[in-house]
């Protein structure tokens, strides 16, 4: 199960989270996006564990639970939404 994990501490590390969640069962992987140019954390990160009924038992557990003083909004990871368009900039794929 993927699992988004937002209002994260700027200082938070993953090995932060992975404790966190590891008390709710195995994690697979930790990932905190970070701003490509700065590298500085964005604030928010996914989680990904290994049984269904574990993740959901991590969202109930974690959500709203302080982490670094702040209280983490947790739930479900949703799937990207595939809307990129071909080309970029002005004027992308329009004829007139």
């Amino acid at each position: 199960m993927n699992i988004y994990v937002g209002n994260l501490s700027y200082e938070a590390t993953e090995k932060d989270l992975r404790t966190a969640f590891e008390a709710f069962g195995q994690v697979i992987s930790v990932n905190i996006i970070t701003d490509r140019y700065s590298g500085r954390s964005r604030g928010f990160g996914f989680v990904e564990m290994a049984d269904e009924a574990e993740g959901q038992s991590a969202i109930e557990g974690l959500n709203d639970k302080p982490l670094q003083d702040r209280p983490l909004k947790v739930n479900k990871a949703r799937p990207r939404p595939d809307d990129r368009r071909e080309g970029g900039g002005r004027g992308s794929g329009r004829r007139f």
